[in-house]
């Protein structure tokens, strides 16, 4: 994993007007907590020393993911070339969570950033052979042209932050 991996990917993220952030883990829990807009739905999230903020709910109901404006999830791994984030499968509804509220914050690790489609493959190789089967891959805000002009946010969340926390 390179610095270059992790510009690529920011650089990528711009074209598609996402937010993004790189920071310590030591900072991380408070620019989620900074993001985030209540009522808030999340997943646990892996990282050492990252907590979501006491106001998100981590088992969210149905009623809950439908109230929420901001789902909170970690990322299995992104690809820097498109700047694409692979949500993956979890047995906490981590791909409703990023997909139902208005706005999606993805947390995902420096060293899980991987930087083209062929490296996101083997990524998935792995996970696939561990028993998970199933990823979402979100490539920016959601976006539709199926009735004429290009419309954001008619599925899906309507705004992306994705932070990428340095490695522990």
């Amino acid at each position: 994993m390179t610095v270059d991996t992790v510009g690529r990917f920011e650089r990528a993220l711009e074209g598609l007007e996402v937010g993004f952030e790189r920071v310590p883990a030591a900072d991380a829990s408070e620019r989620i907590e900074m993001i985030v807009e209540e009522p808030a739905v999340g997943a646990p999230l892996p990282f050492e020393g990252v907590t979501l903020p006491e106001s998100v709910t981590t088992e969210p109901t149905s009623a809950d993911l439908e109230a929420a404006r901001t789902g909170v999830t970690p990322v299995g791994f992104a690809i820097a070339e498109y700047g694409t984030v692979a949500v993956e499968s979890t047995a906490d509804g981590a791909e409703a969570i990023s997909l139902y509220p208005d706005c999606h914050v993805a947390v995902v690790a420096e060293s899980d950033v991987v930087p083209d489609l062929s490296a996101g493959f083997d990524r998935l190789a792995d996970s696939f052979a561990a028993g998970q089967d199933s990823v979402v891959f979100a490539t920016g805000r959601s976006a539709t042209a199926d009735m004429g002009d290009l419309v954001h946010g008619v599925h899906g969340p309507g705004d992306v932050d994705v932070i990428v926390v340095e490695d522990r």
